[in-house]
């Protein structure tokens, strides 16, 4: 793998933020809003609740670690649309730029847009709300790990879905966090579900950090060995993400989808 062609990628991608500030203002704005929002929301169901729980660690907390996982895989799925809606997606692989290269140039490019994000939801729930990690402790940082490697995933396989049904399936892509979010219980716990939802739950690796931010904010103890389970299984889901972005790519260039990509769905 060239790293020269991977920096290409991201560079491309830095050139399209640095000319269009429009661009740039939602890699911070959305994930501002959200942290006020919940932010004022503990604050509030800290006033009103007598159990003297702090719901600050709990919801907030949550909602940014999972604001962060809708960055990285937005980050990277955004990076590939941004190809598919100037019409350079035929142009990049008349390059010879492997498709490893070009997918590793996007999670580069993630990874930058997602720091960016959760730099400014760490400013503002520190300094505003008094969001303290100290209750997460060092699992803060795999916390993070396990959501970044599960966004990748994600992103690229929903990548691979708009490449294999066209442009206009990135209006599926979207919603995704948003119908993951049930069954990973980001504000509650899994045993509220119904059965069938836990197991399903049990697949996703999001669902074990929030049960261990749950637990360590109550004051329990988290296995480490538990969270690596979702860790692996993050692994597990890039390795199968990429290998059907592999296997769409090479249908849509044995078929000469790429050649017809339109804005319109290809069947």
């Amino acid at each position: 793998m060239n790293l020269n062609h991977v920096a290409g990628i991201a560079l491309r991608q830095f050139y399209l933020y640095k000319g269009n500030f429009a661009r740039v203002v939602p890699l911070f704005a959305w994930v501002a809003v959200d942290m006020v929002l919940w932010g004022f929301m503990t604050r509030y169901l800290n006033e009103v609740t007598s159990s003297g729980y702090d719901f600050v660690p709990a919801l907030l907390g949550a909602v940014l670690l999972w604001d962060f996982f809708a960055r990285v895989m937005q980050g990277l799925t955004t990076g590939f649309f941004e190809d598919v809606w100037s019409r350079n997606f035929l142009n990049v692989f008349a390059t010879p730029l492997t498709l490893t290269e070009y997918v590793s140039g996007l999670v580069l490019t993630s990874i930058v847009t997602s720091a960016i994000g959760l730099v400014v939801m760490l400013l503002l729930s520190t300094t505003v709300f008094g969001l303290s990690f100290a209750a997460y402790g060092v699992m803060f940082i795999p916390f993070v790990l396990v959501l970044f490697l599960f966004g990748i995933a994600l992103g690229i396989l929903s990548s691979a879905m708009v490449l294999r049904l066209g442009p206009a399936s990135e209006w599926f892509v979207w919603p995704i966090p948003s119908l993951l979010s049930p069954f990973v219980g980001v504000f509650y716990p899994l045993s509220t579900l119904p059965e069938w939802m836990q197991w399903v739950a049990k697949l996703l690796p999001p669902s074990y950090v929030f049960e261990g931010v749950r637990t360590l904010v109550a004051g329990g103890e988290f296995s480490g060995a538990t969270l690596g389970w979702g860790f692996a299984l993050a692994l597990l889901d890039i390795v199968l993400a990429g290998w059907v972005f592999q296997r769409v790519y090479r249908y849509a260039v044995r078929t000469g989808l790429l050649a017809r990509y339109s804005a319109e769905s290809v069947s």
